[in-house]
């Protein structure tokens, strides 16, 4: 490819950069802008709870947040997802009635849903014994009530991306509720309370109910304002079919993001877990260079594909692979340099997570150089079968997390989430190759030119 034509698809990316101000573009960079202030509110909020609990109840603070997360996203069986499919769909064809069977219906199957896992959960965790014996025993007891409010948050957010309203999908659930788990941990501790995990926990239900509440309220005011009473009309096998494998997807999504500290939490102890989470938590601000470059050209993808213009499509997914590997290398090296300090405001001891942050960093800077296959898949058709390499990514993550954490401890948990990462962008490139014939991983000759 000529430099000519690397200038023409800069060109092209900076007209479409320009174009994102408005429309579904400006909702895609609210979406982005929130994020990373939320990454950096929740790098604070865990610098601030680490301070206050030390390694151990930090540690076991961590655990449980994690499988909140995993089980809150999951509880909602696809629903939340499938709120940005179906209900914007049934607005344009003037099926108010599925409409509000959609929202309601919705919102109850996720409340019983996440309620029956958190009860089942407790079940499993009464049935082992140990761990009502232990240190997580009230955090885990405390934890099955937050899982419904998180869940139902999730679901919310998804209704409120449907309707593209991003400020108000977003900003609840990752400023406002981190936000407020500051401030209530803040205020316990200086009440009197210990700075406990189990107060922790306690704090982010109290959190969690606060910002749900404030954001269903305010959906609802703007949903009755466009949506008149009525009849509802159900479709639960339409819904069901469609969104049962998005919960598998997700299932598999969020257990690969935290899986590494899942199987730590069984292994080591909760002090190490919480060296080894603060490290992932840092880590966050490289991954996130992939979520712009995804919100900046992933409707362009589409947008080529259906005018069947394969050569803007291919200059675009060149474009995009070289200018997102050279931004994750650039702050990559940059939050590697910057780690001594960053780690260091968690406390002393956690610098010694500086390895495994590097390990983390270097995984996610070798994947990016496959270019964007996932995204291609997901946006041009194929995203059951990145749905299927990304459960057989949390099976090939979770067995070396197992193999190597008892033989190199917590830096073979990263040794293996690197691996895993670098694994599932090679499939996800070699898929995408596959359905759409499209190269992906970023050539060299050509990164070189484009450096020029």
């Amino acid at each position: 490819m000529s430099i000519a034509t690397d200038r023409i698809g800069a060109a092209s990316l900076w007209s479409t950069l320009t174009r994102l101000r408005t429309g579904a573009g400006g909702a895609a960079i609210q979406v982005f802008a929130i994020r990373i202030g939320a990454a950096g509110f929740a790098y604070i909020g865990q610098v601030l709870m680490a301070r206050l609990m030390g390694g151990t109840e930090y540690g076991i603070f961590a655990a449980i947040w994690v499988w909140i997360a995993i089980l809150g996203h999951s509880a909602t069986l696809g629903l939340s997802q499938g709120a940005c499919r179906f209900i914007p769909g049934d607005q344009a064809r003037g099926d108010l009635a599925a409409v509000r069977a959609y929202l309601f219906g919705g919102a109850m199957v996720t409340l019983a849903s996440a309620i029956a896992v958190a009860i089942g959960g407790l079940a499993l965790v009464w049935l082992e014994g140990s761990l009502l014996a232990g240190p997580y025993a009230a955090p885990l007891l405390v934890a099955a009530l937050v899982l419904p409010l998180f869940a139902l948050q999730d679901y919310c957010e998804g209704v409120a991306r449907g309707q593209n309203w991003a400020v108000l999908a977003i900003a609840p659930p990752y400023l406002l509720r981190q936000g407020l788990i500051m401030a209530a941990m803040l205020a316990a501790v200086a009440l009197g309370a210990p700075a406990e995990a189990r107060i922790a926990v306690v704090c982010t239900l109290v959190a969690t109910g606060v910002a749900v509440s404030i954001q269903a309220g305010l959906l609802l005011l703007r949903l009755r304002a466009i949506l008149p009473p009525g009849p509802r009309r159900y479709a639960w096998r339409n819904w069901f079919r469609a969104c049962l494998p998005i919960a598998a997807s997700d299932l598999a999504s969020a257990a690969s993001s935290f899986i590494d500290v899942v199987v730590l939490s069984l292994l080591v102890p909760p002090a190490t877990v919480g060296l080894y989470f603060a490290a992932t938590r840092i880590q966050q601000f490289v991954v996130f260079v992939h979520f712009a470059a995804t919100a900046a050209t992933a409707q362009r993808f589409t947008a080529a594909h259906a005018t069947g213009n394969r050569e803007q499509l291919s200059t675009l997914v060149s474009l995009q692979a070289r200018l997102t590997l050279a931004a994750t290398a650039l702050i990559g090296i940059a939050v590697v340099a910057a780690a001594p300090v960053l780690l260091g405001l968690f406390g002393p001891e956690f610098r010694d997570s500086l390895p495994i942050l590097a390990i983390l960093v270097a995984g996610s800077v070798a994947a990016s150089a496959f270019g964007p296959g996932e995204d291609l898949l997901n946006m041009l058709g194929g995203e059951r079968l990145a749905a299927g390499i990304a459960l057989a990514m949390l099976i090939l993550a979770g067995g070396l997390c197992l193999a190597l954490v008892p033989v190199l401890g917590v830096v073979g948990a990263a040794f293996a989430m690197a691996i895993a990462t670098v694994v599932r962008a090679v499939a996800m490139a070699r898929a995408a190759y596959a359905v759409h014939g499209l190269f992906t991983p970023v050539r060299i000759a050509r990164f070189g030119r484009l450096a020029q």
